[in-house]
């Protein structure tokens, strides 16, 4: 798997930018040291400490996850940044189960409605820079409950790696104002096909 976010002259509003290869795709989580741990470990995700019932977020996005770990800052609940590689065939079957989290043109108010009938949801969130500055288009959250996360942690799961390291070394680039080293670090996301 490579490293920075392909550019492109223009990026549609929603497109999903990956690093993938034939059979994985990678999606990343932050997770307290307890639970990545255990993960680690195990080459999956072990309950206790991992919350099967709870909704759990997956993003292919390495930079919007920074954004929402503050780079694995933000809180001890995200203090550790993983890379899961799961399998293609599973995050297929994410996409083709979910559900938007928030409908658009929404006559009906089915978005409400679907949420309890599927197992996943999809949300559209902007992308984010090396600032974790929005940016013009937007990269998807894969919410995972139900029988979508057991088969997340029984059957998808291929790899976990902590990336903890590596999200410090680019903050600290960043911090230091070095952005083309920082860029040169990132995992190069391709878009998803």
């Amino acid at each position: 798997m490579q490293a920075a976010i392909e550019e492109t002259p223009e990026v549609p509003q929603r497109q999903i930018r990956a690093v993938y290869d034939d059979a994985t795709i990678r999606v990343y989580q932050a997770y307290s040291n307890e639970v990545a741990e255990a993960a680690l470990a195990r080459g999956t995700f072990v309950s206790p400490p991992f919350k099967m019932e709870r909704m759990t977020w997956i993003k292919p996005s390495f930079l919007w996850m920074m954004y929402r770990a503050g780079w694995g800052f933000k809180d001890d609940g995200q203090r550790r940044i993983l890379a899961i590689d799961i399998s293609r065939d599973g995050f297929e079957w994410a996409l083709e189960h979910g559900c938007l989290s928030h409908a658009e043109g929404d006559a009906e108010g089915s978005a409400e409605v679907n949420k309890d009938r599927y197992p996943v949801r999809i949300q559209w969130d902007p992308e984010r820079d090396l600032h974790l500055n929005k940016l013009g288009y937007r990269s998807i959250q894969i919410g995972l409950s139900k029988e979508a996360v057991s088969l997340y942690v029984t059957q998808w799961v291929r790899a976990i790696t902590d990336v903890t390291p590596l999200a410090h070394e680019i903050h600290a680039l960043v911090q230091a104002g070095r952005p083309d080293e920082a860029r040169a670090r990132l995992p190069v996301e391709r878009v998803y096909r």
